[in-house]
């Protein structure tokens, strides 16, 4: 289902606030849209309820779709010949899934699945890449957040490789609070030990570690956020790295395209 958007719902140069069909809009990549950019975009977007393990694309598989995620996490996971998966990267309201086409890839080499359940803005593969001749702000954005995917994605090869559990279930956690908007994370230990490449066994250890410290409080399925600054200290360096570095790109970015400049006219 396409829709327009109203006149009201971009008579504002920046920061679409609905759909036209009610829903609020909540990713970051569209709300830093250009009114003329939204009026394009909008039009070709069908808004959808993503539930937990809920496959957006396959490894291998075709990119029929891309997607905005508005609310819950998307995981991004390299997946072996012999079925094991890790974490490689996280999406929330900040980001998008289907990076590859704007290279002009058509497959994807990784899997993206819904860990914790929300909803997203699809499209369709065919027509957002059609649209980025008039949407030049759109490819800027979606390039930018290429690049912080890529640069993620780096430093948790790192983290895996070089850091404890109990410091990278720390740095996860804040990655996770920070995507869906809340210290309290719908997840379980399994989940937790597949994400972080590790034995559920270990991520137990390391759980109550965090639990005695008074920093997290976990129970079935559910893990509670309590003292967020003392997690960001127990959390491995890794956390803080990625977020500085996102700050500073996006204090560095250069001046907004002259569409933007002009509120959307030519």
């Amino acid at each position: 289902m396409t829709k327009n958007i109203p006149p009201s719902a971009h008579s504002s140069p920046f920061r679409p606030r609905s759909d036209g069909d009610g829903n609020s809009v909540h990713n970051e990549i569209l709300l830093g849209l250009a009114s003329k950019e939204c009026e394009i975009l909008f039009s070709k977007l069908e808004f959808m309820r993503l539930k937990v393990d809920h496959v957006l694309h396959e490894t291998g598989g075709a990119l029929k779709s891309a997607y905005f995620v508005e609310s819950g996490m998307v995981s991004i996971l390299t997946v072996f010949p012999d079925g094991k998966s890790v974490e490689v990267g996280l999406v929330g309201k900040e980001g998008f899934v289907g990076l590859p086409l704007l290279a002009g890839f058509r497959t994807g080499l990784t899997r993206a699945i819904t860990q914790i359940e929300g909803s997203a803005y699809r499209v369709d593969a065919e027509a957002l890449v059609a649209t980025f001749a008039e949407c030049p702000s759109l490819e800027r954005s979606l390039h930018q957040y290429s690049q912080i995917s890529a640069m993620q994605v780096t430093q948790i090869a790192a983290c895996n490789r070089l850091h404890e559990v109990d410091a990278r279930l720390g740095r996860w956690l804040l990655m996770c609070a920070d995507r869906i908007g809340s210290n309290s994370l719908p997840l379980t230990q399994e989940l937790l030990g597949q994400m972080l490449g590790t034995r559920r066994s270990s991520v137990t250890v390391a759980a109550g570690i965090l639990q005695k410290a008074g920093m997290i409080q976990h129970g079935r399925g559910h893990v509670q956020i309590i003292e967020r600054r003392k997690l960001e200290l127990v959390a491995c360096e890794c956390y803080g790295i990625m977020r500085d570095q996102i700050k500073q790109w996006q204090n560095h970015a250069g001046p907004p395209l002259p569409q933007q400049r002009m509120g959307g006219n030519s």
